[in-house]
């Protein structure tokens, strides 16, 4: 259940009083939660970093468990006993976080960064505050990598989704997340249900089971993975042929690693990434926080970060100035998952739906891979 007014104005009178407190009234130690790899770094480097040089005497320690922060968070919330300060999350989870009353409704205005022209931290975002409890950072996407020297002779490389459950034209073992969210998706697509009609169809007992049906049909050459960073390593080590993962995983290890990799875009699952912050929080650690809030996810803190991983900056008035690499040396906007040449065929992830519906669908997504 959502905050009620009264909360929610005196978090307000908190959290603004967070944001002008002095050095004396923060914490000087911060834990922030993240989903570790090559996405980690580039919050260390884009943000983190700069930050800890501005403000000497604050330490940052990371927990790499975004990937369970619902229930973790519900874990710490039961025993009194919350550690962590800001949390990374997807959008489908910070609503539901929101929704239990486990992460803090904020005034976007109150106490983000305004874009540099002056547009207000809500406008610049815009339709990506999916939750009033959410501080968006990237646009990224769940897609497919497949390895370039395994791809059978005199066979054209994979370039459709449709292509994961063709075993007969492209034997190997795939690697896919250990979670109904895209997987279900794409099986109902490839088993014939058109895009519009997928949550439609995902919303009924027979929907779930011809999602399941068909990945039965390739369910022994899974390799199934809970962590990004798994399928780059697995492709790199010829341990799958395709598999998923986010798209910036992908482009480190193409770009960065020089593996024998290349992409598939076709269907790609776009999805939202960003804070929130955890409810009741004590002043002094709430205090850090927002400091700390409000200068990474600036627009030019955003910007950065798109110099280090290929996910597009949430902020518009990021998007002009991203740039290149900042080691490699080469544009960045072709290799978003934005970019128009990328974009031609995406999957649109329906946040509210798998907030609403997550956790019946993890039960029976679960059941059916203990089988």
């Amino acid at each position: 259940m959502r905050l009620t007014k009264t909360l929610l104005a005196t978090t307000a009178l908190t959290v603004a009083a967070g944001v002008s407190a002095t050095a004396q009234d923060m914490a000087d130690s911060m834990t922030l939660v993240s989903w570790g790899g090559a996405y980690q770094d580039s919050q260390l480097k884009a943000y983190v970093e700069p930050y800890l040089a501005a403000n000497p005497g604050v330490s940052v320690t990371w927990d790499e468990s975004s990937a369970e922060a619902v229930a973790k968070m519900r874990a710490m919330t039961e025993a009194g006993n919350v550690t962590w300060d800001l949390v990374d999350a997807v959008a489908s989870d910070a609503m539901r976080l929101c929704d239990e009353g486990l992460a803090m409704e904020l005034d976007h205005d109150e106490v983000l960064a305004a874009a540099p022209d002056g547009t207000p931290a809500s406008e610049d975002f815009g339709d990506l505050i999916v939750s009033d409890c959410f501080v968006p950072q990237i646009v990224y996407s769940t897609t497919f990598g497949y390895r370039t020297d395994m791809v059978p002779e005199g066979t054209e490389p994979p370039d459709s989704v449709c292509d994961v459950f063709d075993l007969e034209t492209y034997p190997g073992k795939r690697a896919l997340q250990k979670r109904p969210i895209d997987n279900m998706e794409w099986a109902l697509y490839c088993d014939g249900v058109a895009k519009d009609d997928l949550y439609d169809v995902l919303g009924t007992d027979e929907g779930v089971e011809r999602a399941l049906a068909k990945l039965d049909t390739i369910k022994d050459q899974v390799v199934w993975w809970s962590a990004g960073a798994e399928t780059p390593q697995l492709l790199a080590d010829g341990e799958v042929f395709m598999g998923s993962t986010y798209n910036g995983r992908l482009f480190s290890a193409i770009a960065e690693q020089d593996q024998p990799i290349d992409m598939m875009w076709d269907m790609q699952s776009f999805d939202l990434d960003g804070w929130v912050v955890p409810a009741g929080l004590p002043e002094d650690r709430l205090a850090r926080v927002m400091h700390f809030l409000k200068f990474a996810t600036d627009t030019q803190r955003l910007a950065d970060q798109a110099a280090y991983i290929s996910y597009g900056p949430a902020r518009a008035s990021s998007a002009p100035l991203v740039g290149k690499h900042a080691e490699l040396g080469i544009e960045m906007a072709p290799h978003m998952p934005t970019d128009p040449a990328n974009a031609t065929n995406p999957h649109i992830y329906d946040y509210e739906w798998w907030a609403d519906n997550r956790d019946d669908l993890d039960a029976k997504f679960q059941a059916w891979l203990a089988q």
